[in-house]
C-alpha cells in the first residue's frame, strides 16, 4: 500500500537531512583529522607534536570543535535514519539507530582527550614550567609533553574502539536496505561490507599492537553510496521504490 502524503514528506525530509548530514560530517572529519591532527602529531616524538600543536594551536583547536561538531551531526543523522528506514522494521531501524547513538557517545569521550591537549603543549605549560631552575623546568615541560602525547594515543585508542559500534551500526543499516525495497538492494551488501572492514580493523588493532592494513578505507564505497543515494534520490522515495 502506498504511504500517505505526510509519511512520505517525512521520509523525504528524513534521506535528505540524513544525506546533508552524513556529507557535513566527511567534510568535517576529513579536515579534524588530516588536517588538524595527523597533520600535527609525530607518533612516539612528544617534543616534535607539542611543538608543532603550539605553532598551529588555533588549527588544532578548530579541529577539535570540528570532532565536536561531527559528534551533533551523528546524533542528528542517527535520528533521520531511524525515521527513514522505520517503514521496514521498527526495531532493528531502533537499534541501527542505537549503535550509532552509542558510538558517537565513545567519539565525544575521545574527542574530550584532545580538548585538554593545548593547554599541555602552549604558553600556561611553559610559563608553569619556567618558575623552577632551567633542569627541572625542561623535565616539567618534557613530562607535559609527553602527557599531550599520551591524550592524542588516547583519543585514538578510544575512537578506534567507538568503530565497533559504528560498524555494527551499518551492517544493521545494510540489512534494513536490502529489505526496504525503496533503497537500492546493491547497498546493502556493500553497507555491510563497510561494516566489516571496521569490524576487522578494530578487533585488529585491540588483538594485536602491531596491525597496520586499514581495510575500512578501502571499503567505505557503501557510506558513500547511500549518501550520494539519499541527496540525489531519497528525497523522491516512495515506499514501493518508484520516484514521484
Amino acid at each position: 500500500m502506498e504511504a500517505s502524503d505526510s509519511a512520505k514528506r517525512e521520509m523525504r525530509g528524513a534521506a535528505l537531512a540524513a544525506g546533508i548530514g552524513i556529507l557535513a560530517m566527511a567534510v568535517l572529519a576529513a579536515f579534524a583529522n588530516f588536517a588538524a591532527v595527523e597533520n600535527l602529531v609525530t607518533e612516539g616524538d612528544a617534543e616534535r607534536t607539542a611543538h608543532d600543536i603550539h605553532n598551529s594551536e588555533v588549527m588544532f583547536r578548530c579541529g577539535v570543535a570540528a570532532f565536536a561538531l561531527v559528534v551533533v551531526l551523528d546524533v542528528i543523522v542517527a535520528w533521520t535514519l531511524l525515521t527513514f528506514f522505520a517503514p521496514v522494521h521498527k526495531g532493528l531501524s531502533t537499534l541501527a539507530a542505537w549503535f550509532r547513538l552509542a558510538y558517537a557517545a565513545v567519539l565525544m569521550v575521545a574527542v574530550g582527550q584532545l580538548a585538554g591537549v593545548p593547554a599541555l603543549t602552549g604558553d600556561d605549560a611553559r610559563s608553569g614550567a619556567s618558575s623552577a631552575s632551567s633542569a627541572s623546568s625542561a623535565s616539567s615541560a618534557g613530562r607535559m609533553h609527553e602527557e599531550a602525547l599520551t591524550k592524542v594515543d588516547a583519543f585514538h585508542d578510544t575512537w578506534d574502539a567507538g568503530l565497533i559500534l559504528f560498524a555494527f551500526h551499518l551492517l544493521t543499516l545494510g540489512c534494513l536496505a536490502y529489505r526496504s525495497g525503496y533503497v537500492p538492494k546493491v547497498l546493502g551488501p556493500l553497507l555491510v561490507i563497510a561494516g566489516l572492514g571496521y569490524l576487522v580493523d578494530s578487533f585488529g588493532a585491540l588483538l594485536s599492537a602491531g596491525y597496520s592494513a586499514e581495510i575500512a578505507m578501502f571499503a567505505f564505497v557503501g557510506e558513500f553510496l547511500l549518501m550520494v543515494w539519499l541527496l540525489a534520490k531519497g528525497r523522491t522515495v516512495t515506499l514501493k521504490g518508484a520516484p514521484a
